[in-house]
């Protein structure tokens, strides 16, 4: 199914938007790796194993996978033919132990794992700082290596609000094999699992000539949330003075015209 649906998706895909491709050569031919991408569409998951000879496996929301009824399904199928792996949230420690126990089975059975350090898409375009759970623990319990890999101006062909994709060339740089074998045997060291991470990430940044950020992405997208809410919070309380204040003026204005007519028919009625 998966070689179905890289030929239906991928082909189409190749010939519409022609990705550029740097470092194919450092993809091995066979045997198990890790793909850590930046990420900065949802289409990325779509270039990579698009230009890949091997096929890729990513994680995806298992909401994706039991939706009811027929679109339901037919987004199941299509997830799965894409190479999706679906990551159930719930539970004590949610998606972060779920992404782990597929990433090792996956890469147990000789495949490539494609994985986002930064643990959702950035919202402005900026690369942020990479978490330290899934990439390492994945990486480190089985001794696969690690493949930095940079997706390229794919955030410019289908921005937030716009309906349809603009055609242009995303491009896809992948950079040299990292061996963290030393380190095996360590997964459950915080200290290894934030320095495998941190180097990980270097690497992706030199590759995508990305600003850094040091933070985490979700932490950003909460004060983007929180700074727009914000922003409308006071908008609304703006229009709400000026309603009041436009209403006083009214009020004032139709109480000294009132006062005029009172004025007015005083005189007229007067001796």
């Amino acid at each position: 199914m998966y070689g179905t649906m890289k030929v239906a998706i991928g082909g189409p895909l190749k010939l519409a938007f022609r990705p550029w491709v740097e470092g194919l050569e450092n993809i091995p031919a066979e045997g198990p790796a890790v793909l850590a991408s930046n990420h900065l569409s949802f289409s990325d998951s779509f270039f990579l194993p698009a230009v890949l000879d091997r096929k890729v496996t990513f994680i995806a929301k298992a909401e994706y996978f039991t939706t009811p009824g027929v679109k339901g399904r037919l987004t199941a199928a299509f997830f799965k033919g894409v190479g999706q792996l679906p990551v159930d949230r719930s539970g004590a420690r949610g998606a972060g132990e779920a992404a782990i126990r597929s990433g090792i089975e996956v890469l147990e059975r000789g495949e490539l794992f494609g994985i986002y350090p930064e643990g959702t898409r950035s919202p402005d375009g900026r690369l942020y700082r990479g978490k330290p759970g899934g990439l390492a623990r994945v990486a480190l319990a089985t001794g696969a290596p690690v493949i930095p890999v940079a997706m390229i101006d794919t955030e410019k062909i289908q921005p937030p609000g716009q309906v349809m994709p603009k055609l242009m060339r995303p491009g896809i740089r992948i950079g040299r094999p990292l061996d963290f074998t030393r380190y095996q045997g360590m997964e459950h060291d915080r200290f290894v699992l934030r320095a495998v991470t941190d180097e990980v990430m270097y690497e992706i940044m030199k590759l995508s000539g990305q600003e850094y950020v040091d933070m985490y992405a979700t932490a950003m997208k909460r004060q983007l949330t929180e700074a727009a809410k914000a922003e409308k919070e006071a908008e609304k309380a703006a229009r709400a003075a000026r309603a009041r204040t436009e209403k006083e003026q009214a009020d004032k204005l139709k109480a000294a015209m009132e006062q005029a007519d009172r004025e007015r028919t005083e005189r007229q009625s007067g001796p």
